[in-house]
């Protein structure tokens, strides 16, 4: 199984696992990452990149940025994959370790893990915290099976690096205890505290946690090619950027491949239906009551994406009305909780097909035929996955100019730099044009003021940071560049960095030129009204980083000193 996860993973990747950077969408990775207060929850902004800048921000101290992302992209694609054929392994009727059913069967539960649209869309939009908690999903599942409390401790963090990847991984535990009938209060406990850094921070912000309900619209569930929005749901697709769906999908192609899954899911439900009462489905391998958990979590996930389809309105309303709501726009992000059962389900139709292709006596290559074509059918049927996405994934050397403004911007006074042209996104051209969320603030390692306004499809989708409004406002002024700098130092803003090579005019701001060069500008505008944040948000939010830290902290020493334990053990002997 390893093997051929590596082997799909490295595929699917491709040219993303060169020298340099993967810079895609929102996927913006720096070589030291710092813990700025957007990061850390404390910043103007609503935390969307909490806790994972943080974590980042902590690990590339030790790991270099550059490698760190590499072992992230690779290791979830692998952790997913193995994940799934572990999960599926423990209803698989072929119990012999040797067997060409199961071995078939594990192998397209890899197999559909890795290489489907939901993996490709989101690693071209550069949502990796939630292919990071996609992947931890059927380990979360494996370990509350085994009541393994220590690796809960580590999987649920890492799980949680994202909102709706937090989300995700507390119903699946949750889901998963319940149908266990489990009375162990400290899986709950950990998976809430788990969810801290962003949920604190998320309250703290709740004044400004509302969304444009025009968002709703664009960011619903999509149809892709002949599929409408639910059957593309149910084939694991349909995220509402149409620039980074495969091309694949909007042929024929989409619609094999979901009767080929259908057919898969059906001969799977009617093998484990049909061996229910034997042996090796009771609870001797620890199972029962899970799969149901399994069936509610995919209807949950699938149900709420085509709920985005069917009434972005509604969903568009409550985000509009309730804090925190809109993080239910994107639907095709919540199909990750649909993952799980069609691995079991997949894993299963595969393993009974082969076996039952064994019995053909005049043909005996027929099964060796099927075992193959039923573990290759998530690649024949989405080719354009692999080579980074057909191309939307790449890896990119950040230009000398960043790297020397960086240094420059340490003679600027104290407070935030503002990043212009102000848009969101860039595609600059030492990224082969490939579009990215403005990599020049992080790259910067200072606090930044940046759009997080959304133009998409000709629809405006407002941002939600006050700081960032009041500075569009600003910029907007029909004034002189001494009288714009002056208002933009009031707003604490210390320098302005703009980006000459894209497209879009950034009004004249007056200040003293620490940088210059071909692709940045650096302008320091002096002394910034600065404020610190309110105490007793820092006081808030410290509490919810130790809560975030001390379990897989507390599990990763006791298993050092386990270690130790068994050490001295031995040596006295």
């Amino acid at each position: 199984m390893p093997a051929w996860s590596l082997l799909l993973a490295c595929l699917v990747l491709g040219p993303a696992l060169g020298a340099g950077f993967v810079l895609a969408y929102d996927m913006v990775w720096v070589p030291d990452l710092a813990a700025t207060p957007e990061a850390l929850g404390v910043g103007s902004g609503l935390p969307r990149a909490v806790p994972s800048d943080a974590v980042v921000a902590v690990v590339d101290e030790v790991v270099p940025g550059l490698l760190l992302q590499k072992v992230v992209l690779l290791g979830t694609l692998v952790g997913a994959g193995i994940g799934g054929a572990a999960l599926a392994d423990r209803w698989l009727v072929s119990r012999a370790r040797h067997d060409l059913a199961r071995t078939a069967g594990l192998l397209a539960a890899v197999s559909l893990v890795q290489w489907n649209p939901l993996v490709a869309e989101r690693l071209a939009i550069g949502h990796w915290p939630v292919l990071v908690g996609y992947a931890v999903l059927p380990w979360v599942v494996l370990a509350v099976l085994d009541r393994r409390r220590g690796r809960l401790a580590w999987l649920l963090p890492l799980g949680s690096l994202s909102v709706s990847a937090g989300l995700a991984t507390l119903a699946v535990l949750l889901v998963v205890l319940v149908a266990r009938r489990s009375r162990d209060l400290l899986p709950p406990v950990m998976g809430v505290a788990a969810q801290a850094p962003w949920l604190v921070a998320g309250l703290l912000h709740a004044g400004d946690a509302v969304t444009d309900p025009a968002g709703a619209q664009v960011f619903a569930l999509a149809g892709e090619g002949f599929l409408p929005g639910p059957l593309t749901a149910l084939s694991l697709g349909g995220t509402w950027n149409a620039e980074v769906v495969p091309d694949s999908r909007d042929g024929v192609l989409a619609v094999v491949g979901l009767v080929v899954l259908g057919c898969l899911v059906a001969a799977g439900a009617a093998a484990l239906r049909r061996t229910r009462r034997t042996r090796e489905a009771s609870d001797v391998v620890g199972t029962r009551g899970v799969l149901p958990a399994l069936v509610a979590l995919w209807a949950l996930g699938t149900g709420l994406a085509c709920l985005t389809w069917l009434a972005p309105s509604v969903v568009g309303d409550l985000g509009e009305r309730l804090p925190g709501a809109g993080v239910l726009r994107d639907g095709a992000r919540l199909l990750v909780l649909a993952a799980p059962l069609l691995a079991v389900l997949v894993a299963a139709g595969t393993d009974d097909l082969v076996r039952r292709a064994s019995r053909v006596r005049p043909v005996p290559a027929l099964r060796l035929l099927a075992a193959g074509l039923l573990v290759l059918w998530p690649v024949t049927v989405l080719p354009d996955a692999a080579g980074g996405v057909a191309g939307r994934l790449g890896a990119a050397t950040y230009p000398d100019d960043l790297e020397a403004a960086a240094r420059a911007l340490e003679q600027a006074p104290e407070g935030a730099v503002l990043s212009l042209p102000f848009a969101s996104y860039r595609a600059p051209a030492w990224n082969d044009g490939r579009k990215v969320l403005d990599p020049v603030p992080r790259r910067l390692r200072r606090e930044a003021v940046f759009s997080d306004v959304l133009l998409v499809s000709g629809v405006r989708v407002e941002g939600e940071d006050p700081r960032a409004a009041e500075v569009a406002r600003a910029l907007a002024r029909t004034t002189s560049p001494t009288e714009r700098a002056a208002v933009l130092r009031g707003l604490g803003i210390a320098a302005v960095a703009t980006d000459s090579t894209a497209p879009g005019g950034s009004p004249e701001v007056a200040g003293t030129v620490l940088h210059e060069g071909p692709d940045l500008v650096l302008v320091s505008l002096g002394a910034a009204t600065t404020s610190d944040p309110p105490r007793g948000w820092v006081a808030a939010m410290a509490l919810a980083w130790t809560a975030y830290a001390l379990p897989p902290l507390l599990a990763g020493a006791l298993a050092i000193g386990g270690v130790v334990g068994r050490v001295r053990r031995k040596s006295v002997v």
